[in-house]
Protein backbone atom coordinates (compact mmCIF):
# COMPACT_ATOMS: atom_id res chain seq x y z
CA UNK A 1 0.00 0.00 0.00
CA UNK A 2 1.19 3.48 -0.80
CA UNK A 3 2.22 4.97 2.26
CA UNK A 4 0.49 8.51 1.73
CA UNK A 5 -2.54 7.76 -0.57
CA UNK A 6 -5.64 5.27 -0.54
CA UNK A 7 -6.38 2.17 -2.47
CA UNK A 8 -7.12 1.85 -6.21
CA UNK A 9 -9.10 -1.25 -6.98
CA UNK A 10 -9.78 -2.48 -10.52
CA UNK A 11 -12.45 -4.60 -10.44
CA UNK A 12 -12.73 -7.14 -13.48
CA UNK A 13 -16.55 -8.54 -13.74
CA UNK A 14 -16.93 -11.67 -15.64
CA UNK A 15 -20.59 -11.30 -17.43
CA UNK A 16 -22.59 -10.44 -13.82
CA UNK A 17 -22.87 -6.69 -12.32
CA UNK A 18 -20.80 -5.27 -10.05
CA UNK A 19 -23.82 -4.47 -6.94
CA UNK A 20 -21.43 -2.28 -4.78
CA UNK A 21 -21.50 0.55 -6.79
CA UNK A 22 -21.72 2.45 -3.28
CA UNK A 23 -18.36 1.06 -2.39
CA UNK A 24 -16.22 2.95 -0.72
CA UNK A 25 -17.65 5.55 0.43
CA UNK A 26 -16.33 8.80 0.27
CA UNK A 27 -14.82 8.61 3.76
CA UNK A 28 -13.19 5.24 3.10
CA UNK A 29 -10.24 5.53 5.27
CA UNK A 30 -8.11 3.03 3.09
CA UNK A 31 -10.10 2.79 -0.56
CA UNK A 32 -9.72 5.73 -2.54
CA UNK A 33 -12.04 4.80 -5.63
CA UNK A 34 -12.18 2.00 -7.78
CA UNK A 35 -12.05 1.73 -12.05
CA UNK A 36 -13.70 -1.09 -13.64
CA UNK A 37 -11.64 -2.93 -16.96
CA UNK A 38 -14.34 -4.81 -19.04
CA UNK A 39 -13.89 -8.04 -20.30
CA UNK A 40 -11.47 -9.74 -21.56
CA UNK A 41 -9.65 -7.47 -18.81
CA UNK A 42 -6.42 -7.61 -21.02
CA UNK A 43 -6.23 -4.00 -19.53
CA UNK A 44 -5.35 -5.10 -15.93
CA UNK A 45 -1.99 -5.88 -17.30
CA UNK A 46 -1.31 -2.05 -17.61
CA UNK A 47 -3.42 -1.12 -14.83
CA UNK A 48 -2.20 1.26 -12.17
CA UNK A 49 -4.48 -0.15 -9.16
CA UNK A 50 -3.10 -1.45 -5.82
CA UNK A 51 -5.30 -4.53 -6.10
CA UNK A 52 -7.75 -6.55 -8.38
CA UNK A 53 -10.82 -7.57 -7.68
CA UNK A 54 -12.33 -10.61 -9.36
CA UNK A 55 -16.12 -10.38 -9.78
CA UNK A 56 -17.74 -13.77 -10.99
CA UNK A 57 -20.03 -16.38 -10.97
CA UNK A 58 -17.81 -19.37 -10.89
CA UNK A 59 -14.13 -18.72 -10.10
CA UNK A 60 -13.35 -21.83 -11.70
CA UNK A 61 -14.05 -20.54 -14.65
CA UNK A 62 -12.79 -16.90 -14.26
CA UNK A 63 -9.58 -17.13 -12.11
CA UNK A 64 -7.48 -19.16 -13.93
CA UNK A 65 -8.07 -16.08 -16.89
CA UNK A 66 -7.34 -13.43 -14.33
CA UNK A 67 -4.12 -15.04 -13.35
CA UNK A 68 -3.28 -15.49 -16.85
CA UNK A 69 -3.48 -11.69 -18.18
CA UNK A 70 -1.64 -10.75 -14.16
CA UNK A 71 0.87 -13.12 -15.37
CA UNK A 72 3.71 -10.72 -15.93
CA UNK A 73 2.45 -8.08 -13.43
CA UNK A 74 2.97 -8.49 -9.57
CA UNK A 75 -0.66 -6.99 -8.06
CA UNK A 76 -2.96 -8.77 -5.42
CA UNK A 77 -6.06 -10.11 -6.13
CA UNK A 78 -9.29 -10.91 -4.06
CA UNK A 79 -12.17 -12.82 -5.41
CA UNK A 80 -15.95 -12.18 -4.70
CA UNK A 81 -18.46 -14.47 -5.73
CA UNK A 82 -21.40 -16.28 -4.53
CA UNK A 83 -19.93 -19.70 -4.61
CA UNK A 84 -18.98 -20.95 -1.06
CA UNK A 85 -18.03 -24.60 -1.75
CA UNK A 86 -14.78 -25.97 -0.77
CA UNK A 87 -13.36 -26.54 -4.13
CA UNK A 88 -13.73 -22.57 -5.06
CA UNK A 89 -12.73 -21.52 -2.03
CA UNK A 90 -9.17 -23.89 -1.63
CA UNK A 91 -8.07 -23.20 -5.04
CA UNK A 92 -8.43 -19.68 -5.45
CA UNK A 93 -6.49 -19.53 -1.41
CA UNK A 94 -3.91 -21.72 -3.03
CA UNK A 95 -3.31 -19.45 -5.70
CA UNK A 96 -2.60 -16.58 -2.75
CA UNK A 97 -5.96 -14.55 -3.56
CA UNK A 98 -8.51 -13.40 -1.11
CA UNK A 99 -11.87 -14.75 -0.81
CA UNK A 100 -15.32 -12.80 -0.23
CA UNK A 101 -18.65 -14.48 -0.21
CA UNK A 102 -21.09 -12.26 -2.13
CA UNK A 103 -23.83 -11.78 0.60
CA UNK A 104 -21.10 -12.76 3.61
CA UNK A 105 -19.35 -9.25 3.76
CA UNK A 106 -20.29 -5.61 4.81
CA UNK A 107 -18.26 -2.46 3.13
CA UNK A 108 -15.58 -2.51 5.80
CA UNK A 109 -14.54 -6.26 5.19
CA UNK A 110 -14.36 -5.49 1.77
CA UNK A 111 -11.79 -2.66 2.49
CA UNK A 112 -9.81 -4.50 4.77
CA UNK A 113 -9.69 -7.12 1.81
CA UNK A 114 -8.30 -4.89 -0.11
CA UNK A 115 -5.55 -3.61 2.51
CA UNK A 116 -4.63 -7.45 3.54
CA UNK A 117 -4.07 -8.14 0.26
CA UNK A 118 -1.51 -5.17 -0.32
CA UNK A 119 0.35 -6.52 2.47
CA UNK A 120 0.81 -10.27 1.47
CA UNK A 121 -2.02 -11.30 3.82
CA UNK A 122 -4.78 -13.79 2.36
CA UNK A 123 -7.85 -12.63 3.46
CA UNK A 124 -11.18 -14.76 3.64
CA UNK A 125 -15.00 -13.82 4.34
CA UNK A 126 -16.44 -15.98 7.21
CA UNK A 127 -18.04 -18.25 4.82
CA UNK A 128 -15.17 -18.65 2.78
CA UNK A 129 -13.30 -19.71 5.75
CA UNK A 130 -15.52 -22.33 6.93
CA UNK A 131 -15.01 -23.57 3.35
CA UNK A 132 -11.37 -23.79 3.69
CA UNK A 133 -11.67 -25.42 6.81
CA UNK A 134 -14.06 -27.74 5.61
CA UNK A 135 -11.31 -28.61 2.39
CA UNK A 136 -8.76 -29.19 5.17
CA UNK A 137 -10.74 -31.25 6.92
CA UNK A 138 -10.85 -33.54 4.36
CA UNK A 139 -7.97 -33.41 3.15
CA UNK A 140 -6.10 -33.62 6.87
CA UNK A 141 -2.84 -35.52 7.37
CA UNK A 142 -2.94 -37.99 10.34
CA UNK A 143 -2.88 -37.40 13.65
CA UNK A 144 0.59 -38.49 14.68
CA UNK A 145 1.30 -35.67 12.04
CA UNK A 146 -0.87 -32.69 12.65
CA UNK A 147 0.93 -33.51 16.17
CA UNK A 148 4.10 -33.16 15.13
CA UNK A 149 3.63 -30.04 13.65
CA UNK A 150 1.96 -28.34 16.51
CA UNK A 151 4.69 -29.44 18.69
CA UNK A 152 7.03 -27.28 16.39
CA UNK A 153 5.29 -24.03 17.34
CA UNK A 154 5.13 -22.48 20.98
CA UNK A 155 1.78 -22.09 22.85
CA UNK A 156 1.96 -18.15 21.27
CA UNK A 157 2.62 -19.11 17.94
CA UNK A 158 -0.16 -21.64 18.19
CA UNK A 159 -2.35 -19.06 19.10
CA UNK A 160 -1.66 -17.00 16.61
CA UNK A 161 -1.70 -19.98 14.04
CA UNK A 162 -5.23 -20.58 14.95
CA UNK A 163 -6.06 -16.60 14.44
CA UNK A 164 -4.20 -16.70 11.35
CA UNK A 165 -6.47 -19.66 10.10
CA UNK A 166 -9.65 -17.90 10.86
CA UNK A 167 -8.90 -14.83 8.08
CA UNK A 168 -7.44 -12.08 10.45
CA UNK A 169 -4.28 -10.33 9.76
CA UNK A 170 -1.29 -9.47 11.90
CA UNK A 171 -3.01 -5.83 13.31
CA UNK A 172 -6.52 -8.51 14.24
CA UNK A 173 -4.51 -10.81 16.00
CA UNK A 174 -2.38 -8.49 17.69
CA UNK A 175 -5.58 -6.38 18.78
CA UNK A 176 -6.88 -9.96 19.86
CA UNK A 177 -3.51 -11.20 21.80
CA UNK A 178 -2.81 -7.66 23.09
CA UNK A 179 0.68 -7.51 21.00
CA UNK A 180 2.25 -5.38 19.02
CA UNK A 181 1.57 -6.06 15.13
CA UNK A 182 5.61 -5.78 15.11
CA UNK A 183 5.19 -8.59 17.69
CA UNK A 184 3.02 -11.01 15.81
CA UNK A 185 5.04 -9.88 12.56
CA UNK A 186 8.13 -11.35 14.10
CA UNK A 187 6.25 -14.30 15.37
CA UNK A 188 4.75 -14.91 12.01
CA UNK A 189 9.02 -15.07 10.76
CA UNK A 190 9.75 -17.35 12.88
CA UNK A 191 6.39 -19.70 12.02
CA UNK A 192 7.22 -19.57 8.50
CA UNK A 193 10.90 -21.16 9.20
CA UNK A 194 9.54 -23.68 11.49
CA UNK A 195 6.90 -24.78 8.97
CA UNK A 196 8.84 -24.41 5.91
CA UNK A 197 6.64 -22.50 4.63
CA UNK A 198 6.74 -19.17 1.83
CA UNK A 199 3.74 -17.15 3.10
CA UNK A 200 0.93 -16.99 4.87
CA UNK A 201 -1.27 -18.86 2.56
CA UNK A 202 1.32 -21.99 2.48
CA UNK A 203 1.61 -21.91 6.59
CA UNK A 204 -2.32 -22.13 7.44
CA UNK A 205 -2.67 -24.96 4.45
CA UNK A 206 0.36 -26.61 6.62
CA UNK A 207 -1.84 -25.74 9.95
CA UNK A 208 -4.61 -27.33 8.73
CA UNK A 209 -3.28 -30.22 7.32
CA UNK A 210 -3.94 -29.69 3.80
CA UNK A 211 0.15 -29.78 2.66
CA UNK A 212 2.73 -31.69 4.34
CA UNK A 213 5.20 -30.05 6.29
CA UNK A 214 8.48 -30.59 4.35
CA UNK A 215 10.53 -30.93 7.43
CA UNK A 216 11.44 -33.99 9.69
Amino acid sequence: MRSSERLVVAVASAGVTWPHENWPPPDDPYVDRVQHVPPPHHGLAETAADVVVLHCEDPAVSFPGLLEVLRTRSVPAVVVSPRRDTAAVVEVFRAGAGYLVEGDHCPEMMSSAMVAATVGHTYLSPSACDALREGARRMTASDETMERLRAMLSPREQQIMELLSTGLGAQQIGQRLRLSEKTVRNNLSNIYAKLDARSGTDAVLRWLGATPVLRT
